[in-house]
């Protein structure tokens, strides 16, 4: 190991070229799965803190990110390999369409750098989950929808993100309840109900995200997170490129044009809108529509919003606590 690259792994950086692989869908006749190529980026966090000044220099890190652009990555699926070039960004995008679909579940697959020199972090294993047919599935926001973030206050939402971490952030009460019975985890005759957690707040924020979510006992899915951030763009998390989540959603109701979707989100920012034009668009696939309250100053535009979603025929709730909507979705039949 260079000099460089001890300094980096001192800062907890990962100053080799690496690959970072992010959970991939099954849709009726296609796979996918996605990921970034990094010559540095942040190293697996292996240590959590209540010291604010611990928390900010994790956080600082996981912008800490130079992309590869015009790497070439590969995977073998059934004996033919499947093969991209990253993006600008790092960013690579996998499609491929098998022989024969595979069973509904998690199904691992191995991606690995190619046109670079061969080391332990070249390589990595992700995981396609192809859901079944049956089943409803879920479309979540992230911020202020199940994760408290202040997205509307810039001094608060820069508060909880530079002192907290994934361990001392904390959801709405009720809310991981909720989506606990919406994915019928518990019910172990067949596989839980897919999740799709679809959010503005940027790729870098991946593993922070997933592991506040395993930490709190949410359930496992898929994430369409926004463009990787540079450091010098760090406060401007999350709060931009809001329009990119509906070509992001409506990417999911293509794929999965037989399934039948739970929309969940917010009034902090643009969901009730992009929850309507979705709704607008593919009113037949959208089951109802969860809307949290967070916001007084939303309020009167977004019960506005509701009423164009239910004169379509589609349930909206907007709600303040989350026992609201598990009574809602009892109503109708969503949980039991």
């Amino acid at each position: 190991m260079s000099v460089w690259n001890k300094i980096l792994h001192w800062l907890g950086l990962e100053g080799r070229t690496h690959i970072k692989i992010y959970h991939g869908i099954g849709g009726v006749e296609q796979l996918e799965i996605f990921g970034h190529v990094l010559d540095r980026g942040p190293a697996p966090r292996m240590h959590y803190s209540r010291f604010p000044l611990f928390n900010m220099m994790a956080l600082l890190r996981l912008f800490m990110v130079k992309p590869r652009e015009g790497a070439k990555v590969e995977l073998i699926w059934e004996g033919k390999t499947v093969s991209a070039v990253t993006e600008s960004d790092g960013f690579f995008h996998m499609q491929w369409v098998p022989e024969t679909m595979p069973e509904p579940g998690d199904h691992v697959v191995e991606v690995m750098i190619k046109n670079v020199e061969e080391s332990p972090v070249t390589r990595a294993v992700g995981v396609v989950i192809i859901p079944h047919r049956s089943q409803f599935g879920c479309i979540s926001d992230i911020d202020d929808t199940f994760l408290v973030s202040h997205s509307a206050s810039f001094l608060k939402r820069l508060h909880v993100l530079f002192t907290r971490n994934a361990h001392t952030r904390k959801p709405f009460e009720g809310v991981v309840n909720h989506y606990q019975l919406l994915s019928d985890v518990t019910n172990k005759d067949r596989l839980p109900r897919p999740f799709f957690y679809v959010s503005s707040s940027e790729w870098n924020l991946y593993a922070y995200i997933r592991e506040f979510c395993r930490m709190n006992g949410l359930p496992e899915g898929v994430f369409l997170l926004n463009q990787l951030k540079p450091l010098h763009l760090l406060l401007k998390s999350g709060q931009q490129k809001h329009g990119t989540k509906f070509p992001r959603i409506t990417r999911i109701l293509k794929h999965y044009p037989h399934m039948r979707f739970i929309l969940l989100g917010d009034d902090s920012q643009q969901d009730p809108h992009i929850y309507e034009a979705i709704t607008k668009h593919f009113t037949s696939q959208i089951i109802a529509v969860y809307l949290r309250h967070v916001r007084n100053s939303r309020y009167a535009a977004t019960q506005e919003v509701v009423d164009v979603i239910t004169g379509r025929g589609i349930p909206c709730c907007y709600f303040k606590h989350s026992s609201e909507a598990i009574a809602h979705s009892k109503e109708l039949g969503l949980i039991v």
